[in-house]
């Protein structure tokens, strides 16, 4: 007999299994709050508002390949517990930062829902709240979009009706992936001149003309272009930031840059706000590598950057809907406005892309696959990557939790294999935020990382200044 409960998704399963020594599959955050919340107010708001969605009050369950949600007695206290930091001679967020690296690698209890959220009664004259919840649970896109039911003014999920059934990331994928590539092969039947063939076409799509047929053809030729891509990927440059990761874990994070600032850099380029702030990194990690007498010439690192394939109205329903691009940051480029330029150039390449629903595809078939399979699978995405790379928006306007202003909002995604160097970006109440998270073997002190953003920030800033926006050439690039 099947347990009691509720199917696993096969996208969820896959990453409820790819957890290894060296990578967790959590998805951690931390909010740094003022005045200091309390213990028995936050797990009074946490259960009137997280709880009301099922995976938070889910445990789960294997049976052999296949996982199940599994209703559970959720004792509150032991979901939500209390931190006091060591103190730190680098003070009070060197101290936090230790203690979320620590919790990096400290796996969530299996016979309790997967998620955990630590508060700091006393931090820096506030309070700090830690969460550490598993990717099987759902993306960080969603995960943001709920934690937000947290803050004052935020609301439990929107109840679903009993009929409604067919959201789930399978049947999305049938729809969005499966019917695409199913009716590009009755195109190509059609070609070689087979009736059935037609008709069943025109049992799928009866209302299409050569128009559609067209549209047909070009997908399908973008899903084959782009999955050869995926597939014939080359390593990117081997630097110190790749190789075999350890099991200790360390994150750092920078003081936030003025959005408006971002904008304006980005207005004065004709680029977006997300080419700016992905040639920072290009940038920042260029200078890391600098600074320990590496070559660069040339260089390029690869990072996967999770893109969300819903819309955020429907984040409520929780699970993983994201497929990942492959951006290579031109790293061995010096100059910054040159830099911006490309990775505009390698950004504007990917739109239009379908290699985010085909890394949601592998992810999907890797969940019904035994375990060792699923492990190669992810290798060869792990294999040719040196980083994970997420872009946020939050909301725009500061919040409160429990009367408390909310200061900074900070995440980091889980790195997957081998992979051991994580950045996200977070833009929240009109600034925008880096952070890191490394593998200590390959990189000892992200600190070293963040450092620096703002001066790779504040050099493009300056170029861009220099450049002779009077004449009909300032938006070019510089020879």
């Amino acid at each position: 007999m099947k347990p009691a409960g509720v199917s696993m998704s096969k996208v969820d399963t896959a990453w409820l299994r790819m957890d290894c020594a060296s990578n967790l599959m959590m998805i951690l955050g931390v909010w740094t709050l003022r005045p200091r919340v309390g213990y028995a107010d936050l797990c009074r708001r946490v259960e009137e508002r997280l709880l009301p969605y099922d995976r938070f009050r889910r445990r789960v369950e294997e049976d052999g390949g296949a996982a199940r949600w599994v209703d559970h007695d959720v004792d509150i206290r032991e979901q939500v517990v209390r931190e006091k930091l060591p103190r730190s001679k680098g003070g009070a967020q060197a101290a936090l930062q230790q203690r979320i690296g620590e919790l990096a690698m400290t796996p969530l209890d299996r016979g309790r829902p997967l998620w955990q959220m630590h508060l700091v009664e006393d931090y820096d004259g506030g309070s700090a709240l830690v969460f550490r919840i598993h990717h099987c649970i759902a993306d960080g896109i969603a995960l943001i979009a709920v934690t937000m039911a947290l803050v004052d003014g935020g609301a439990p999920p929107p109840k679903r009706s009993r009929k409604d059934t067919g959201d789930g990331p399978e049947a999305w994928l049938a729809e969005r992936l499966v019917k695409p590539l199913a009716a590009a092969a009755i195109q190509a039947l059609e070609t070689a001149g087979d009736g059935a063939a037609k008709s069943l076409s025109l049992l799928l799509e009866p209302a299409r003309g050569v128009h559609g047929s067209l549209d047909l053809a070009h997908n399908a030729w973008q899903l084959v272009s782009d999955a050869a891509t995926l597939l014939m990927m080359p390593d990117d440059s081997p630097t110190r930031l790749k190789g075999t990761p350890g099991n200790c874990k360390k994150v750092a994070w920078c003081p936030p840059l003025p959005l408006e600032e971002v904008k304006a850099i980005g207005k004065a380029l004709n680029c977006s706000i997300n080419d700016v702030l992905l040639s920072c990194v290009a940038g920042a990690l260029r200078q890391y590598l600098l600074s320990k007498g590496d070559e660069v010439a040339g260089v390029e690192i690869r990072a996967m950057i999770p893109v969300d394939l819903r819309p955020l109205s429907e984040a409520h329903r929780l699970g993983n809907q994201f497929g990942l691009v492959p951006l290579v940051l031109p790293v061995g480029v010096a100059n910054p406005i040159e830099r911006v330029y490309e990775v505009r150039r390698r950004m504007d390449a990917l739109k239009g892309s379908t290699q985010p629903l085909l890394a949601f595809a592998v992810l999907a078939v890797a969940g019904l696959l035994v375990k060792p399979a699923q492990d190669a699978i992810l290798e060869l995405f792990g294999s040719k990557a040196t980083a994970v790379m997420t872009n946020v928006p939050g909301p725009r306007e500061k919040l409160a939790l429990l009367g408390s202003a909310l200061e900074q909002v900070m995440f980091w995604v889980p790195q997957s294999g081998n992979i051991g160097l994580g950045v996200s970006i977070l833009s929240y109440a009109a600034n925008v935020q880096f952070g890191v998270m490394t593998d200590t073997q390959l990189c000892p002190e992200p600190q070293e990382i963040i450092d620096q953003f703002e001066p790779e920030f504040a050099r493009l800033s300056l170029v861009t200044l220099m450049l002779p926006w009077g004449d009909e050439e300032a938006a070019t690039l510089p020879a």
